[in-house]
Parts: C-alpha cells; sequence; structure tokens
C-alpha cells in the first residue's frame, strides 16, 4: 500500500497480513498515520496504490462497523438511542420487525441496562460510546474497525467501555482493529499490538499478547503483561530516537 499527501510520504510499500478473529491494536508515534491506516483498510479513505482485502475479498463488498473516536458528533442527537442503534439496519431496508428483533438480541446478549429511549445527549460519555459500538455492531461486520475509542472518555469511562469492548469481543469472535495512544490499552485488550515506525510509515513489529480472556485488573501486574508491554515501549523509544 501507498499513500501520500501531496510531497509526503506517509506509506510506502506497507504490507499488513493480520489473523483472522483477532482483536489488534495499533499503537506508534503521534502523526505516523494510526488512524489514516484504519480508514483507509475500511474504504474510508482512499489510498494511491495497493489494494485491501477482507476474507480474501475486496473491500468494498465486505462488510465492516466502524467507531469513531468522536461519538458525540458520530451519533444523531434527533434519534434515540435505540434508533441509533437500529440505523444501519433501516438504511439498508431490513424489515421493521428484523431492526427491532436484532437490536433486541443485541440488548439480551451484551447486558445492555440503559433506557434506550432516551437520546444521546442524555447519557455519559462511556455510554454514549456503548451506543456507538453497538451501533457498528447491529449489522454483522466481518470486521470492526476502532478509531481511539477512549481517547475522549475519562478513567471511569474508559474502564467502563473496555471491559464492554472484551466482552462483545469474548462473545461474537469477531475481528477487531483498534487505534490506542495509550501503551497500557493497547497492550491489555490486544492478541496483537502492531507498532508503527515514524513517517514514511511501515511495520517495525507485531507482537503477540497471549494472555488468557476475560482479561482482569490482574492481567496488568503479569509477568506476561509487564514484559510485553516493557518490549513495546523499548521499540517505541527506538522509533522516537530515530
Amino acid at each position: 500500500m501507498y499513500k501520500s499527501f501531496g510531497d509526503l510520504v506517509l506509506y510506502e510499500d506497507f504490507h499488513l497480513d493480520l489473523a483472522n478473529n483477532q482483536l489488534v491494536s495499533i499503537f506508534g508515534p503521534n502523526g505516523c498515520g494510526k488512524s489514516t491506516l484504519i480508514n483507509m483498510i475500511s474504504g474510508l479513505m482512499p489510498f494511491d496504490q495497493g489494494q485491501v482485502l477482507i476474507h480474501g475479498k475486496p473491500i468494498r463488498r465486505a462488510r465492516i462497523g466502524y467507531v469513531f473516536q468522536n461519538y458525540r458528533d458520530s451519533m444523531f442527537p434527533w434519534l434515540s438511542a435505540y434508533d441509533n442503534i437500529a440505523y444501519p439496519l433501516r438504511i439498508k431496508g431490513s424489515p421493521e420487525q428484523e431492526c427491532r428483533d436484532r437490536v433486541e438480541r443485541m440488548i439480551d446478549l451484551f447486558n445492555i441496562r440503559l433506557d434506550l429511549k432516551r437520546y444521546p445527549y442524555s447519557f455519559s460519555g462511556g455510554q454514549q460510546q456503548l451506543i456507538s459500538i453497538l451501533r457498528a455492531l447491529v449489522a454483522d461486520p466481518e470486521v470492526l474497525f476502532l478509531d481511539e475509542p477512549f481517547s475522549a472518555l475519562d478513567f471511569e469511562m474508559t474502564l467502563f467501555v473496555r471491559e464492554k469492548l472484551q466482552e462483545i469481543f469474548m462473545a461474537t469472535s469477531i475481528p477487531m482493529l483498534m487505534v490506542v495512544h495509550n501503551l497500557e490499552e493497547a497492550v491489555y485488550l490486544a492478541d496483537t499490538i502492531l507498532l508503527l515506525s515514524k513517517r514514511p510509515t511501515h511495520l517495525v513489529e507485531a507482537v503477540p499478547f497471549q494472555a488468557s480472556r476475560p482479561r482482569t485488573l490482574e492481567t496488568l501486574s503479569s509477568p506476561e503483561f509487564i514484559e510485553v508491554s516493557r518490549h513495546c515501549l523499548d521499540i517505541f523509544r527506538q522509533e522516537m530516537r530515530k
């Protein structure tokens, strides 16, 4: 894959092959193009050369879900939370009964205890982000993209959304590709951490983290977590010195 903005080359001869049914986090220096990468892979942004295949088929033929960084701007404030979640099904032309059944199954599966008749602005930031995640999942995507889903949340809400996201991944096994700006979060949730370089950006290393799920607060003090985090931090520091 090749991507440039004028004379600025962002990605040059970038190659990535990811295993299925993994939660993958992307971590790297500011300005290296982490969000640009998932926007290209998801089909939201064109690239200059190359191709993206999901399950062996072009991205335009794949079903994707996308969770934006700014949950406030990504939802429709004039629709209830319930209608926001059902929106992808309705624009596909799904019958109303199918929309209701699908949303209700998701609410039951993920044990959502929110009054979804309320409007988005009446929920906390973490609850709004959870609603955004449910909306991205309702149409049964083949892969879910998340662009810094915790960056606009305080610590309490980050913990809430992080655990719900893990529950969703364990229940569905939908592959997830997530941009993260905090190393602890990048390692904690992921099966694989993609460490990116400075521009022109390339993949420095794909680091596996094989701790069992569910991950808990005890995971953060486990020898494996500490070692993987240390290794990722060492690579990050090496890149920053270049």
